[in-house]
């Protein structure tokens, strides 16, 4: 097994954010909309979908966070994003994605 860079660590804690958004959105859409949800990573379409917007900070940061989502899933260059995602970024990545998590919570 090869040994991880504190980078890769963080791009993983980024794209696991993501993903935790991505699936809490997607079971709202399932609950709003009593259908399954379509096949995307798009965080922003999912919403259009659902047709229930969050208050203005947590919806800039799902936008934020919705631009993360190729860049970590399909690096170009890796050793460019992983500057990018600093311990401190990432932790603010992961509160603000607690944030989202209680705000979809809230919707069920």
């Amino acid at each position: 097994m090869p040994c991880l860079k504190q980078g890769d660590i963080y791009i993983y804690a980024v794209f696991m954010c993501h993903l935790s958004v991505e699936k809490a959105l997607k079971g709202l859409y399932s609950y709003v909309l009593k259908d399954v949800p379509p096949k995307t990573h798009n965080l922003i379409y999912l919403l259009t979908k659902i047709g229930i917007f969050p208050e203005p900070d947590i919806a800039k940061f799902i936008t934020k966070l919705n631009m993360t989502s190729i860049v970590t899933r399909y690096p170009d260059d890796l050793e460019k994003i992983q500057t990018a995602y600093s311990k401190n970024i990432v932790k603010d990545i992961v509160e603000n994605t607690k944030d989202v998590l209680k705000w979809v919570r809230a919707k069920l």
